[in-house]
């Protein structure tokens, strides 16, 4: 079913709303730019130039020279800001730390995030970065954009902003770079107004969630990314907007156990699609694989000859549980052994694909280094059905929130409270059950100690009647 939003979606139109001509857009030659000096000398910058790879530098020069032969009236802020960027950063460089200081409480009218301060700690030296602030615009789900919007947006930032762009921060947002305290309100309301757009989380909040690619392009999906994307959005807008938690708080949606956005390594709460019956064999396919008239990860690794498909050596023995056999020619699979690696489905899509009974396994606690070093998400909800409106999911979540809120010191990630309580006591918030499978490595992990009341007969024995049942 065609994933469809909850109100209608603004069609926009770049010619109604550019602010710019085209003779605007590309007012330099080629030779200007390579004659192009900044006004700081930039030497350690100018190395990132060299070499194969294309170089923010030289973005950033381009959009430097744009502003240079801008009227002075077509930008709300100073035509300098990309060469003072680059000067700071060339100096911080030469120091070894950063030279940006924290904003503070900056933001805009209603919103306690969205908004990252930055100011400058050498105003002095480099005066059009003085105030550089960040504004994070929540991603569509998937990140599938119209070229309108894109333009438009890019309109809006070269006039209100420095022009620069980070497609994409690690959480998902479309980052726009560098912006003075009083262009904040003007650049949110024809966000809001003009293009149909949000802003997205920052601060101690619920961050912008985000998803792969999902049923939209891939085979290999499980669940609808994108309607659980954008559910978990519209649904926790006062969560993403007004910072309440102890620190951020991350959901990110993969579409199956590939993993397209790392959801296991990166959010504090991973939706990963998943299923539960088995995975599905076209045994004239795997004949076909086998005799070479199909080529394997659908042709991938074909710059290379790597010599005649071998499903023994390149699926069967790679697989890590050992579920796999050829049976007279059929391939066999032991699904209650599976852990959907998803490797075999990768290399053979034609002939294997996820079983239909889908759904979402749940993890939490993973995170980059903050307190106690990277971790990655435990396993907590093996499989659990992911149907609109997902109110079991929000359930799941809201246990979540109301532990952490209540627990959590400042700044503490899910996966730090986790660690410090103990998931025993995690679990038994949440209500599910502890498993084998949550041991992470046996004899270092806490052991799970039982309450009176969950062990038959409590902690008293009677001697005699054990002994009189264990005879020796």
């Amino acid at each position: 079913m065609e994933f469809k939003p909850k109100r209608p979606q603004k069609e926009l139109n770049y010619q109604e709303l550019r602010i710019y001509t085209d003779e605007e857009l590309h007012n330099y030659s080629e030779e200007e730019l390579r004659d192009l000096k900044i006004k700081h000398p930039i030497p350690r910058l100018e190395d990132l130039e060299q070499g194969p790879w294309p170089s923010f530098v030289a973005d950033a020069k381009r959009e430097a020279l744009r502003r240079k032969k801008l009227p002075p009236d077509r930008m709300m802020i100073d035509r300098d800001v990309v060469d003072d960027l680059l000067g700071q950063l060339e100096l911080s460089f030469e120091d070894g730390e950063t030279h940006w200081k924290h904003g503070g409480i900056v933001g805009v009218f209603g919103y306690g995030g969205g908004v990252i301060g930055r100011y400058s700690d050498v105003p002095e030296k480099f005066p059009s970065v003085a105030h550089f602030h960040t504004l994070r615009v929540n991603q569509p789900a998937s990140k599938f954009y119209k070229t309108d919007f894109l333009r438009s947006l890019a309109d809006l930032w070269e006039f209100r902003g420095s022009g620069m762009f980070n497609m994409h921060g690690s959480t998902g947002d479309i980052i726009l770079l560098g912006t003075t305290t009083e262009q904040l309100e003007p650049v949110f309301y024809d966000l809001t107004h003009e293009l149909d757009q949000d802003l997205g989380g920052s601060g101690s909040n619920l961050r912008t969630p985000s998803c792969c690619i999902g049923k939209a392009r891939c085979e290999f999906a499980c669940i609808d990314t994108q309607e659980l994307c954008y559910e978990m959005t519209t649904n926790y807008q006062d969560e993403l907007h007004r910072p309440g938690f102890p620190y951020k708080f991350k959901i990110k949606v993969d579409g199956c156990p590939n993993g397209c956005v790392a959801s296991i390594a990166r959010s504090d709460m991973s939706l990963i699609g998943t299923w539960r019956d088995a995975i599905r064999i076209d045994q004239e396919a795997v004949k076909a694989y086998m005799a070479g008239d199909i080529q394997p990860n659908g042709g991938a690794h074909s710059g290379r000859d790597w010599g005649k498909f071998d499903i023994q050596q390149e699926v069967i023995d790679l697989c890590p549980t050992g579920c796999m056999a050829l049976e007279d020619g059929k391939l066999v699979i032991n699904n209650a052994e599976c852990n959907r690696c998803m490797h075999c489905i990768n290399v053979m899509p034609r002939a294997l694909k996820p079983g239909q009974d889908t759904g979402v396994s749940v993890l939490f606690g993973a995170k980059a280094p903050i307190l106690e070093g990277a971790q990655l998400a435990v396993m907590t909800v093996p499989f659990m059905k992911a149907e609109p409106p997902f109110d079991n999911i929000k359930e799941l979540v809201e246990k979540v929130w109301d532990w952490w809120v209540e627990e959590g010191k400042n700044r503490e990630r899910l996966g730090e409270l986790i660690q410090r309580k103990g998931l025993p006591q995690f679990l038994e918030v949440i209500g599910v059950p502890a498993a084998p499978q949550m041991v992470k490595m046996p004899r270092t992990n806490p052991y799970i100690f039982w309450k009176e009341e969950d062990v038959p007969g409590g902690w008293k024995r009677d001697i005699k009647d054990y002994r009189q049942r264990h005879k020796r």
